[in-house]
């Protein structure tokens, strides 16, 4: 992918030297937080230090009171609670952790995880009937419901009451729900309101704690928070760095039976665990649980007492974890051209797409891949049922689920948020659908919009690199969407000892500057390596990653991109 680059920001000197000398921080340093927008000694301290003091009030969120007086009066009376969550990984960690909460604090519970195949997204009446059957009277929703009108009308007639706990966007008209807990709710006053669900469903925990009088019973299920958090990408700043800080502390020091049997169909080692790790190791083997099959399995496994048994269950999850990534590849081969197709109109700014043979549990992800491979939104359906079922996924500064919005007449069913969402519609109507998507994109959608940015934090020299250096980098972490790993920019650097081309198109080389030298590898950047040839200077960006080799932690460059060595950046 060729980027242009760009500075985040170019900060003031003296505000520079401000934070070097108040908090015995590398200048280069002080220059990124200042990037990202954090300039008073007591934010840095605060960001280099997360504290659970830090947390806002569970009860600042409207509907709070409401949700836990009715849940603690249900386990006073022994009634039957039911809780119904999304497929997802955000989902079906929201369930397993409010599952186990209630279970601790004595509470008759249930769960119903819907099948993607058979339910579709949302709560389809099955789960109503079935908590009805048990003479359910509480039913509580994660990770969905603000949009569920009729589904919770349903159940509200058969007699049971509903909490909602949800992220995504309400409609124009609420569900009945005794309480709807979601800071995008209209009114809602909470002041962060980038919450995961499962961090919206850890608040009603933290407050049923709070009224009980047990505050630190809630902090032992961050684990489940900082998976969510990860996997549903929402930005790791705020009180989702404090959540996520504290849960991944957990996972790396004492990891529950249900995920240490997770971990060990992976690679990862208890101890070197980072949110980067959830995205691409543990939450795809989460999410291939309802991907091709039964999702209740991602909650039968995180909730398991039995290590060994949470270790079966991972096993089949891998297995088809590796099926999944074969629809995804022919899905993703097969939508290319038809996206190419679309492409020729040098005037479109999106790309809606079909095809009633696609399997339905990989249209997600391949939706994200055409995202990145054409930095345009993107939806791909597929057929189930006589519809039109799909994933849209957007660029970061197009609201998706608002241009969606001005299509619902088309819709039978959507629902989401600013990034991705979810739809269904007649398949007679995708070509409608694909045009006034695409009419809107081009009203809202500007050419600086779609270029592929890399905006860098700061520029640096490689002498820099010492270990003072490295200890402050690492308290950065956790890195995620909306906190990601500093991009740093280097001139003049030359290859101490040629180019190795690793695999196909990877290259490794020794980055030499001012006679300071480190390793250095580029993925996918054979095609840059003129720059580095014949010992001839270049410019690099790229972020710090840390290896073991054979044991000792090594620090290495980890190359997003290489230009000449005047390369000019705005």
């Amino acid at each position: 992918m060729n980027y242009i680059w760009k500075f985040r920001q170019k900060p003031d000197e003296s505000a520079v030297q401000g934070l070097v000398n108040n908090n015995n921080i590398p200048k280069s340093l002080a220059r990124v937080l200042l990037a990202r927008g954090i300039s008073e000694s007591a934010e840095v301290k605060n960001f280099f230090e997360p504290s659970l003091d830090l947390l806002h009030d569970p009860f600042l969120m409207e509907g709070m009171d409401v949700a836990v007086d009715r849940i603690i009066s249900a386990i006073n009376k022994e009634e039957q609670i039911w809780i119904h969550g999304d497929y997802d990984v955000d989902g079906t960690a929201s369930a397993s952790m409010l599952l186990e909460f209630l279970r601790e604090i004595g509470g008759k519970v249930g769960y119903y995880i819907p099948d993607r195949f058979i339910d579709g997204y949302g709560i389809p009446r099955i789960s109503i009937n079935k908590a009805k059957q048990l003479n359910t009277k509480l039913l509580i929703t994660v990770d969905l419901g603000v949009t569920s009108y009729e589904a919770l009308e349903y159940a509200a007639k058969r007699g049971i009451e509903t909490i909602i706990c949800d992220h995504h966007e309400p409609g124009e008209t609420l569900p009945p729900a005794i309480a709807i807990l979601d800071p995008l709710k209209p009114n809602c006053t909470y002041p962060f309101k980038n919450l995961a669900a499962c961090g919206v469903t850890f608040k009603l925990i933290q407050a049923i704690s709070k009224k009980l009088s047990i505050p630190d019973v809630a902090f032992s299920y961050l684990d489940y928070v900082a998976i969510a958090s990860a996997a549903d990408m929402v930005p790791l700043i705020n009180e989702n760095r404090i959540l996520s800080y504290f849960g991944l502390k957990q996972l790396n020091e004492n990891p529950r039976p249900g995920i240490k049997g997770l971990l060990e169909c992976t690679n990862l080692k208890v101890g070197s665990i980072t949110a980067l790790n959830i995205i691409y190791s543990l939450a795809p083997l989460i999410n291939a649980a309802g991907r091709l099959g039964d999702a209740s399995r991602a909650v039968e496994m995180m909730t398991q007492k039995n290590e060994l048994t949470a270790f079966r269950i991972a096993q089949e999850l891998e297995q088809e974890n590796r099926r999944r990534r074969i629809f995804d590849e022919k899905t993703f081969e097969e939508a290319i051209p038809m996206a190419d197709k679309l492409l020729k109109d040098p005037d479109r700014r999106s790309i809606v797409i079909h095809s009633p043979n696609w399997h339905a549990g990989v249209i997600g992800i391949v939706a994200s891949r055409l995202v990145d491979k054409y930095h345009l939104p993107s939806i791909i359906l597929t057929t189930m049922d006589g519809l039109a079922k799909g994933s849209a996924r957007s660029i970061s500064k197009f609201d998706i689920y608002k241009a969606l919005k001005k299509c619902s007449p088309l819709l039978t069913e959507f629902g989401g948020h600013k990034h991705a969402a979810g739809i269904t519609l007649e398949e007679e109507s995708v070509p409608v659908l694909r045009e006034q998507f695409d009419e809107i994109a081009r009203s809202l959608i500007t050419d600086d919009m779609i270029e592929n940015e890399q905006f860098i934090d700061t520029e640096l020299d490689l002498n820099e690199l010492s270990p003072n250096f490295i200890q402050v980098l690492r308290k950065f972490a956790p890195f995620g969407y909306d906190n990601f790993k500093p991009i740093f920019l280097s001139r003049g650097v030359v290859s101490a000892n040629g180019i190795k081309v690793i695999g196909n198109n990877h290259i490794k080389f020794r980055a030499l500057q001012s006679n300071f030298a480190i390793d250095a590898i580029g993925y996918n950047l054979l095609h840059k390596s003129h720059f580095c040839s014949d010992r001839k200077p270049f410019t690099i960006i790229y972020h710090l990653e840390e290896t073991n080799f054979f044991g000792h932690p090594t620090i290495q460059l980890r190359i997003k991109d290489i230009a000449n060595e005047d390369y000019s950046v705005d």
